[in-house]
């Protein structure tokens, strides 16, 4: 392997490639997201739950304490970043998954370089980011798996890349470890089941160092790994304690998550029963998401069973895998995007085709190529094969993402929009939402959620529907959205004054909008 090839993408054209790599990111993210222009609106319950908190955020509230969802602040705090570039629209949030998928294909490309030339990555690049976005699991956008995944990408390519090429001749260094802790820090501050690929990550250096008897390196690794994963806790940590609320944060993001939306705190099943449910699990999730598994599988047993590796680089991405799932599913939980962090080893997929498509083709065609770089005609080859890549990659997108329908929905016709021509009738609104997760009233009103319990959790703890109950019967709220039900005391205080139907997935709610009577 060159030098030109370790150093990731060739210097002259650094440029060009990251220009053409963020072309790539927007084009493929304007097809594949709902939270793009090309669409009516991103009416997914959980992305407008991440932005109501991320706007009550930058509006003063604290979440979990005064507004309640159970993610991590970093989420809430890039959503909250959104809000200020469009308060009643997406399109902040479209601006920030352009910037997410930037970073992922930059990430993939340095992936891919690790193996196959550095044209043959970036023609590959945007085709590995298409599959991912185009399947079940990436859902509707925004979510906050999707939003973890450079993280996980970027990980991936430093470990790689040490095994790779550096082991054993050399230990990773201090500051490459210190920034994966970094990057697992803000991961635990997103979504902490994501962090089983980084407790892997670390277990797999340390058993680097234990590999050449350097215990003492081993431990100061792992410590050297944890101060990195705290530095991104230290601004939450000042925040909530500035006011208050550390409590409330460890309830609402820890306790919560553990013991509350998972089954970890129960008996459960016993281990045998857990292994055979969490096998079940993995052949639905392959089937679900198909488009990057037939990459995804073939890729990963090429790395594992290939010639040419040390053991602990084959062990390291076996360990890869299976922390990162385990971590995912292990409580028990399981929704569509749950398996979309899983997505980051397709890249192993396409370095196979790449290595094939190198050993294969190009060696045929080798004199040819030859004489058309001399000519100056390979260039304009890579630059065409690019151009490709992205047209292919957004047919992919239009082929098997389940969004592209949702393109030809009309504003009009949406209940939410029917919805906002009521509520906007009142001055400075307030809103209760029941019965569901944020439906986004609360987005394209522009209304800072004034409730703790501003939403329906599906948590198993009885203060939401007795707090919601409360806030009704007080009359708290100007408005009250309801899916499918609604407490019969609604109507000592509301009236209601619309109801329209929604179909989801071949099936049908009907949402139910109250207005506050006039005397109250």
């Amino acid at each position: 392997m060159t030098e030109k090839v370790k150093k990731g993408i060739c210097r002259k054209n650094d440029i060009l490639a990251i220009v053409y790599l963020i072309v790539a990111a927007f084009l493929l993210m304007m097809t594949a997201t709902r939270s793009s222009f090309l669409y009516p609106c991103n009416n997914w319950n959980d992305a407008n739950s991440y932005f109501s908190v991320g706007k009550a955020l930058f509006n003063g509230r604290m979440p979990y304490r005064d507004v309640f969802d159970q993610k991590g602040m970093y989420l809430y705090f890039f959503y909250g970043l959104c809000y200020l570039i469009s308060h009643t629209t997406f399109i902040g949030v479209f601006l920030f998954e352009v910037i997410l998928a930037s970073f992922d294909l930059l990430g993939i490309c340095r992936i891919l370089r690790l193996y196959v030339k550095e044209e043959t990555a970036l023609v590959l690049s945007p085709l590995v980011l298409a599959v991912i976005v185009s399947s079940f699991s990436f859902y509707w956008g925004g979510s906050a798996e999707e939003v973890c995944l450079p993280f996980l990408i970027w990980g991936l390519y430093f470990s790689l890349d040490y095994f790779h090429n550096k082991y054993p001749k050399e230990a990773m260094s201090w500051k490459v470890i210190l920034i994966n802790g970094i990057l697992a820090g803000m991961v635990a501050n997103i979504k902490f089941t994501v962090l089983g690929f980084f407790f892997a990550w670390m277990m797999c250096i340390a058993f680097s160092f234990l590999a050449k008897k350097d215990f003492f390196g081993a431990v100061k690794g792992c410590f050297v790994f944890l101060g990195g994963m705290a530095v991104p806790f230290i601004p939450w940590v000042i925040y909530f304690a500035w006011n208050h609320g550390l409590y409330e944060w460890y309830w609402g993001y820890v306790y919560i998550n553990v013991f509350v939306y998972s089954d970890l705190n129960e008996e459960g099943p016993g281990l045998f029963e857990r292994i055979y449910t969490l096998s079940k699990l993995l052949y639905w999730v392959i089937r679900k998401n198909m488009i990057y598994f037939c990459f995804l599988i073939p890729g990963v047993i090429w790395n594992v069973l290939g010639g040419g590796k040390k053991w602990l680089e084959r062990f390291n991405t076996l360990a890869l895998c299976f922390f990162l799932f385990l971590g995912i599913y292990v409580g028990g939980s399981e929704l569509p995007y749950y398996a979309f962090p899983l997505a980051v080893f397709t890249v192993f997929g396409f370095a196979l085709l790449g290595r094939i498509f190198e050993w294969g083709i190009l060696r045929i065609l080798e004199g040819r190529n030859e004489q058309r770089q001399r000519t100056g005609k390979g260039k304009i080859a890579v630059y065409a094969a690019e151009i490709v890549s992205m047209a292919l990659g957004i047919g992919i997108v239009f082929v098997y993402s389940m969004n592209i329908p949702y393109m030809s929905e009309r504003k009009e016709d949406i209940f939410l929009y029917k919805f906002k021509e009521i509520v906007e009738e009142v001055q400075d609104p307030t809103l209760l939402n029941i019965g569901c997760l944020d439906a986004g009233l609360y987005t394209v009103c522009d209304i800072v959620p004034s409730c703790r319990w501003f939403q329906t959790q599906t948590l198993a703890i009885d203060d939401v529907l007795k707090e919601q109950e409360r806030y009704i019967r007080e009359g708290q709220t100007s408005f009250v959205i309801a899916r499918d039900d609604y407490p019969q005391v609604i109507f000592e205080k509301y009236d209601l004054v619309a109801e329209e139907p929604w179909y989801h997935e071949g099936q049908e709610f009907t949402y139910y909008l109250f207005r506050l009577k006039e005397n109250e």
